[in-house]
């Protein structure tokens, strides 16, 4: 068995923005917020039901679907992680299920910790961050609030 070394997820995660990650050149690939708007691939197994072809569509909309398809050794695995997702959506779904989704999920950087080990970010989308600090306009700084609702004394009490 093997012993000692590095480990998968063994200590803290790099870190893109420290001094050491520089002196080892370490950098991460930066991810379009917006996600990846080519195609998707053909499905890559003989068969697949109606949702796990919905679901594969779906995730090549992703951010991390920009990386996925310069690698085309890793859509077996995506499509894997799709069908155990799948599975786990079901009502007979065990936590095994779920479990083997997730450590997927990682493999293909569906998951912060897989971003991470993957070497991946996502851009931050400054757009929504500058939509989200639009001033409110006039119109709808002037408008009334909205009644409260108030509590009202009953006459003769109702005390127990």
């Amino acid at each position: 068995m093997a012993r000692g070394g590095a480990r998968n997820r063994s200590g803290p995660q790099a870190d893109p923005k420290s001094g050491r990650s520089d002196r080892r050149n370490l950098g991460f690939v930066t991810l379009p917020s917006e996600g990846y708007d080519g195609k998707a691939p053909d499905w890559p197994f003989p068969k697949g039901t109606t949702r796990e072809r919905a679901v594969w569509r779906k995730v090549w909309k992703y951010p991390q679907a920009a990386q996925w398809i310069k690698e085309p050794w890793r859509w077996e695995t995506i499509a894997m992680w799709v069908r155990w997702k799948v599975r786990a959506e079901s009502s007979e779904a065990s936590a095994a299920d779920a479990a083997a989704m997730h450590r997927l999920a990682d493999q293909i950087g569906m998951t912060p910790a897989g971003l991470k080990e993957n070497g991946w970010q996502i851009a931050a989308d400054e757009v929504a961050a500058v939509r989200a600090e639009k001033p409110a306009t006039a119109d709808t700084a002037a408008a009334p609030a909205a009644p409260s609702r108030r509590l009202r004394a009953v006459p003769g009490g109702g005390g127990a």
